[in-house]
C-alpha cells in the first residue's frame, strides 16, 4: 500500500468563529482508494503558506510512502533540511500528515486508532468548554462577572463538570507583564461569581496564555487559590520552563501547559523542570498521535496527566479523542461547547457527546469522515492568521491588512 495523492482544503469558520477563523485540512489517498484526513492547528502563517508547506512536504516525503511506516516518515520530515529540532510550524504540518496516516492505517485494518495505540482504557471521556457567549447576546461574557456566572451555571446544567475562562486581560505582543492596577480585584470578583454560581458541580480551569512574569503569576495565583481551581494554565510564556517551575513551587494550584509546545523534547523539558503536572498537547501541533502518545508516556512516568487542547476543527478534536481513549493518565478533554455547531456539521457523523462526556467511536481510523460538500461550501479567501494577539502597533497592523 502506498500514498498516491495529497490534497489540502482551507475551510472558513462562520461567525461566531469559535475555534478560529478557519480550519486547514489534509486528505491523503492510497493507491487502492483509502482516504485519511488530517488537520493543522494554528501555524504562525496564513492559510496559503500553510497549504503550500503541506503540499511541499507531501510531494517530497509522503507521495509514494507506505502509510504504515509512520515512525520512519516522521523522522524523515522532522530531520529535513538538517534541522531535527522542535518547530511549531513544521510539526503542525507533520501533525496533519501523521494523523492522516493513522486514519488510513485504522481503516485498512478496520480498527480505531486507539486500539492500535494500546487499546481502549476509558469508555467515556470527561470534557470541558470555555465560557462562550450565547448567539446574539451583546453582553461581554469575558468581562462581565454576572454574565459569566450565568453561562457557567448553564453549562453545569448541561452536564459539564468543568468550565474554563480567562479572567486576566487579553494577551499582547508585549507580554509577559505584571497584573495592572485594579486587575487583581476584578479577577477576584469575576472568579468569585463563577464559583458561587456553580458551587461544587464544576471545576474551574483558569486560562492565562502566558501573560505574566513569574512574580506577576504568583500574585495572580494567590488571588485564585481560595476558589480551588483545577489548574492555572500557562501562567508564564512557554519558552522558559524553569521560570514556570518557580510559579509551580509557589502555588497550591496545579499548573497546566503545552498548547504552544511541539514535540517530545519540549514537553520533556517541561516535565524535567517540574513546571507542569497537566500537559495540554494539541494533536494538530504536537507532532501527531504517536508523538503525543510518547509524551503521554513521559508524563505518566512523572505522575503527570494529560488534557488535550482544542481550538481548531473537528479532525484535531477526533485525534484528541483517540489519544485520550488509550491513555491511562488522561484527565479531561477540551471541546468547543457541546461538540456541536459548525464543527459537527463538517462531519458526516458528529462526535458523540453526552452530558459532559465524549464516547470514543468504534469506527476505524480517527472515527470521523469529513463532509467535503459542507467544507467546500465554506471556502476561506482571507489571509489573516488563525489567531492573533493584540499588536503593539495596532494602526500599523491595520495598514498591513490584518483582520482584527
Amino acid at each position: 500500500m502506498r500514498i498516491a495523492s495529497a490534497a489540502t482544503l482551507t475551510v472558513g469558520n462562520p461567525q461566531p468563529q469559535f475555534g478560529g477563523r478557519y480550519f486547514v485540512f489534509l486528505k491523503l489517498t492510497t493507491e487502492d482508494g483509502i482516504e485519511g484526513i488530517g488537520e493543522v492547528y494554528g501555524a504562525a502563517f496564513g492559510p496559503r503558506p500553510v497549504q503550500a508547506m503541506l503540499e511541499e512536504v507531501c510531494d517530497r516525503h509522503v507521495i509514494g510512502a507506505d502509510p504504515f511506516a509512520i515512525e520512519a516518515l516522521w523522522r524523515d520530515v522532522y530531520g529535513r533540511g538538517y534541522s531535527a529540532r522542535s518547530d511549531i510550524t513544521l510539526l503542525s504540518v507533520l501533525s496533519a500528515v501523521e494523523m492522516a496516516m493513522w486514519d488510513i492505517v485504522g481503516k485498512a485494518l478496520e480498527r480505531p486508532a486507539y486500539e492500535l495505540l494500546g487499546g481502549l482504557v476509558h469508555e467515556r471521556l470527561r470534557t470541558y468548554t470555555y465560557l462562550y457567549p450565547e448567539e446574539g447576546d451583546p453582553a461581554d461574557v469575558y468581562r462581565d462577572p454576572d454574565v459569566a456566572a450565568e453561562r457557567a451555571a448553564a453549562y453545569a446544567d448541561l452536564g459539564f463538570t468543568a468550565v474554563k475562562f480567562d479572567p486576566a486581560d487579553r494577551y499582547t505582543t508585549l507580554d509577559p507583564r505584571q497584573p495592572g492596577p485594579g486587575e487583581l480585584d476584578r479577577v477576584r470578583e469575576y472568579v468569585s461569581r463563577i464559583r458561587e454560581a456553580v458551587g461544587g458541580r464544576c471545576d474551574l480551569l483558569i486560562g492565562t496564555h502566558g501573560q505574566f512574569t513569574p512574580s506577576g503569576a504568583i500574585r495572580f495565583a494567590r488571588v485564585l487559590e481560595p476558589f480551588d481551581p483545577l489548574w492555572l494554565e500557562e501562567p508564564v510564556p512557554p519558552d522558559l520552563p524553569e521560570q514556570m517551575a518557580v510559579v509551580a513551587r509557589s502555588t497550591s494550584i496545579p499548573i497546566a501547559a503545552g498548547e504552544r509546545l511541539a514535540g517530545k523534547f519540549e514537553f520533556g523539558r517541561l516535565l524535567a523542570a517540574g513546571a507542569a503536572s497537566i500537559l495540554q498537547m494539541d494533536l494538530g501541533r504536537a507532532g501527531g498521535l504517536l508523538e503525543a502518545k510518547k509524551i503521554a508516556g513521559m508524563a505518566e512516568a512523572h505522575y503527570a496527566q494529560i488534557a488535550p487542547h482544542l481550538y481548531c476543527g473537528p479532525v484535531v478534536a477526533a485525534a484528541n479523542v483517540q489519544l485520550a481513549a488509550c491513555s491511562p493518565n488522561f484527565l479531561i478533554l477540551e471541546g468547543i461547547g457541546c461538540w456541536d455547531g459548525f464543527g459537527a456539521e463538517l462531519l458526516r457523523s458528529p462526535i458523540q457527546w453526552e452530558s459532559g462526556y465524549v464516547v470514543p467511536p468504534a469506527a476505524p481510523g480517527l472515527g470521523v469522515e469529513l463532509d467535503e460538500t459542507v467544507a467546500r461550501a465554506h471556502p476561506y479567501d482571507g489571509d489573516a492568521l488563525h489567531l492573533e494577539p493584540d499588536y503593539i502597533d495596532a494602526p500599523r497592523a491595520r495598514r498591513a491588512g490584518r483582520e482584527r
